[in-house]
């Protein structure tokens, strides 16, 4: 991964009004005040920056992460599998956006395995990705993807890990930001509240551990 921040994943303030939009508009209904939100993955912490919650978290094994998080965010500098600084059940919405596509599939299911005991009894696991079934032309223009999921595999996946599907949005988002559109909050929320997303090419999957 050495250079991907100064290449292919450069700092870019479109990022910021994307998920600033994003948080007030769909996230933030469900998180609560008083919950736990853990960011995995979560590069220049775009998303856990804008999450209004009694105790955020971000963990990326990147070093240069937790100089971009607003004050009072916890910063975990390893591997997303590794949590055993979390207390058990304390989590209740954990996040990653744009992570398990850069993952071999074993590093996956160990994440997975590591968040089960974390989450709390209402916990779940919001996932936001490619899709490879609408993004397969553009998917390896990203040379750190090693590993490839539609909506289908993904949720099937989480289930043979011991994890239940709760929210599938095949089509939730535009691959990425560096577009010829603009990236304003009045876009981004007429495309949210549009019925079909022929752009779409990252997926959503909501999922919670089987009890």
């Amino acid at each position: 991964m050495s250079g991907y921040h100064a290449s292919r994943f450069v700092e870019d303030p479109r990022r910021a009004v994307l998920w600033r939009t994003l948080w007030r508009h769909h996230f933030r209904a469900q998180v609560g005040p008083e919950d736990c939100v853990l960011d995995l993955g979560s590069g220049y912490g775009s998303f856990i920056n804008e999450v209004e919650a009694r105790r955020r978290i971000a963990v990326d094994t990147w070093p240069g992460m937790p100089a971009h998080l607003r004050p009072g965010i916890e910063a975990v500098v390893g591997s997303a599998a590794e949590l055993g600084f979390l207390e058990d059940c304390s989590v209740d919405f954990a996040f990653a956006s744009n992570l398990f596509e850069h993952l071999p599939q074993a590093d996956f299911a160990a994440v997975l395995a590591a968040l089960r005991a974390k989450l709390s009894a209402r916990g779940t696991l919001t996932i936001l990705q490619p899709n490879w079934r609408h993004a397969f032309r553009e998917y390896f223009d990203d040379y750190t993807h090693v590993a490839v999921y539609s909506d289908v595999s993904l949720c099937d996946f989480l289930v043979a890990h011991g994890y239940e599907i709760l929210e599938v949005r095949p089509r939730f988002l535009p691959l990425t930001i560096k577009s010829r559109l603009p990236v304003s909050p009045l876009l981004i929320r007429a495309y949210l509240a549009f019925p079909l997303k022929p752009a779409g090419k990252q997926m959503l999957v909501r999922a919670r551990p089987r009890r």
